[in-house]
């Protein structure tokens, strides 16, 4: 990791993580890839693509009724909503909409397969600014995953042009490092997304259920974080693997529907203590490092980052068995 300032492009710090925190390590994956992997091993059939979600029409013994925006209408045993930050299905359960913290993010990712393969170390590349952080890392031979995170009073307009969010991105890194900018630079434009920064805390007592009778939220739909743990889309994996290993054996018991709604209470119990932390440190986390004042900044460079920041303490949050998937033995 090669953490820097972008006066200039200083180094404030580089290590391997090897020597920093034994056992630690990063693996970037490109969305895509882990999608497709997921998705070859299912069934031929088993997903229907661009069936989006309009509403929850109903519930009741025969199960939960799902109306879709091109006017179809299914009826299922089992929901799990995981349909990200703006979800319909936690919207139906009563959950309240994400907070927006305050911070914006373009991300883009850039392509040298025309160039015989991108020309990058295996390193995660940080470069703090004043109210602004960027990183680079590649994913791939060819690909190379880009980020600028930036404070912002309100997310403002939605802006669907992909030229002018990628030069938007440029212009807020002017005269930041070249190699940074060289891969903003070699981002086809449709890659190129600028999003709103929001979380959701589940305070205990006052966020509703995550399960109502056989509909369960999963991922960012029921727990949105701000991605400055990087835990986002693993905590989502991670639910998956709890769900699955609490939800199939009483989809396979006969007369499952109290099995059901206990196996889904059962998931929450286990996942609620992982991922309420997760949320409220990673909003923190990012509250921290979005710093703006120059005096402050001055302290994170020279002090903080340089001579405080341990990487181990700082990872251990990654340091978490999920288990493993068996499969269910068929009832008798």
């Amino acid at each position: 990791m090669r953490m820097r300032s972008s006066a200039g492009g200083r180094d404030l710090r580089e290590f391997s993580f090897e020597e920093e925190a034994p056992g630690q390590e990063v693996r970037a994956v490109e969305r895509r890839v882990l999608l497709e992997t997921l998705a070859s091993k299912l069934p031929p059939g088993a997903i229907s693509f661009s069936s989006k979600l309009k509403s929850v029409a109903g519930q009741g013994a025969e199960g939960t009724l799902l109306e879709l925006q091109d006017g179809r209408r299914l009826r299922s045993k089992v929901v799990v909503g995981c349909d990200g930050v703006n979800s319909p299905i936690a919207r139906w359960m009563g959950f309240s909409e994400p907070r927006f913290v305050g911070h914006m993010a373009f991300r883009g990712l850039a392509d040298y397969a025309g160039a015989g393969g991108q020309p990058f170390e295996p390193k995660v590349n940080y470069i703090y600014g004043r109210g602004l952080r960027a990183g680079f890392v590649p994913v791939s031979p060819t690909k190379v995953y880009w980020f600028i995170c930036f404070n912002s009073p309100t997310p403002g307009p939605k802006n669907t042009d992909a030229a002018a969010l990628k030069k938007e991105a440029l212009e807020l890194v002017r005269g930041w490092p070249d190699d940074l900018v060289a891969v903003m630079r070699s981002t086809p434009d449709d890659s190129v997304v600028k999003t709103p920064l929001v979380d959701r805390w589940l305070w205990p007592g006052l966020a509703p259920p995550a399960s109502r009778g056989g509909v369960v939220l999963v991922g960012d739909a029921w727990h949105p974080m701000t991605p400055n743990l990087g835990q986002g889309a693993c905590c989502a994996l991670e639910d998956a693997v709890v769900l699955a290993r609490r939800l199939a054996p009483a989809v396979l018991a006969a007369g499952a529907g109290d099995d059901v709604g206990e196996a889904l209470r059962e998931y929450e119990r286990e996942r609620w203590g992982r991922v309420f932390p997760l949320t409220a440190r990673a909003g923190l986390v990012g509250a921290l490092v979005q710093w703006g004042n120059p005096a402050v900044c001055a302290v994170r460079d020279g002090v903080v980052i340089p001579r405080l920041v341990r990487l181990g303490p700082f990872l251990e949050h990654t340091n978490f068995e999920c288990g493993l998937l068996e499969p269910a033995a068929p009832s008798p």
